[in-house]
């Protein structure tokens, strides 16, 4: 099965050869996201709320431009550089999907570069 790209509008540039999203059939497949802007600065750098908020709108902002809502992501992989974040990334990430939470997963990782906080990868069915 043929898969298309997908790169949002104002999205951050890769750090590496990879797409922000995939769309194969009705899945999307986002990408590691890090909390970037379109220059690729780091976003809210210390700041685990403001970090995981503009991880999760990046993640929305693929998932959308792919045909789908947030509503339609069914699994997550966080990635925490520090545990100690964990309570401040739920209380943002409680925001977005509270009321019918993906399936996830939340583990300690380092990140490509020391000031992310915070990953997040997922993946969405849509239909």
């Amino acid at each position: 099965m043929a898969h298309e790209a997908i790169v949002p509008p104002g999205s951050a540039p890769p750090l590496a050869p990879y797409a922000p999203g995939v769309r194969s059939g009705d899945t999307i497949y986002v990408s590691g996201i890090l909390a970037m802007d379109p220059d690729g600065n780091t976003v809210g750098v210390g700041d685990i709320h403001v970090q995981t908020r503009h991880v999760i709108e990046a993640v929305k902002s693929v998932v959308e431009a792919g045909g789908g809502t947030l509503a339609d992501v069914a699994f997550n992989q966080i990635f925490l550089a520090d545990l100690a974040d964990y309570a401040g990334m739920n209380e943002v990430y409680r925001e977005y999907f509270g009321d019918n939470p993906p399936a996830r997963y939340c583990i300690k990782a380092e990140l490509v570069k020391p000031e992310f906080l915070v990953e997040i990868s997922s993946t969405a069915h849509l239909g």
